[in-house]
């Protein structure tokens, strides 16, 4: 009944820069907490960065990675600064909140995922 659905992902070069979006949709009441997780390959999915009225960070990304939220559109962003080749993953968008049904229900959604390559 949620859905998100994530943008902005691509190729770039090490020191470059990339802007996550991710767009949540469907019968929502309220989203609690919005954020990104990664996955490289071979590897576990972890979290990158969240956002509820604060925002907490992965210690490999803090100062280069900034997350915010847009309530109005229920969108969440991730400004990612001075890329590394191990910050290449699978960056997902994950949010949790309420959907508008009657009762209310919790719901805790996954976007599709985006690609992030880091490479010269």
């Amino acid at each position: 009944q949620v859905q998100l659905v994530e943008s902005g992902g691509g190729l770039v070069q090490p020191g470059g820069s990339l802007r996550l979006s991710c767009a949540a949709s469907g019968s929502i009441l309220s989203i609690s907490s919005m954020a990104w997780f990664r996955q490289a390959p071979g590897k576990q999915r972890e979290l990158v960065a969240s956002i509820t009225s604060s925002t907490n960070y992965a210690d490999s990304v803090k100062g280069r990675f900034t997350i915010s939220r847009d309530n109005a559109k229920n969108t969440v962003y991730l400004q990612m600064n001075s890329l590394k080749p191990e910050d290449t993953a699978v960056y997902y968008c994950n949010a949790g909140g309420a959907t508008s049904s009657s009762p209310p229900k919790w719901f805790d959604s996954w976007g599709q995922g985006t690609q992030v390559t880091v490479s010269s």
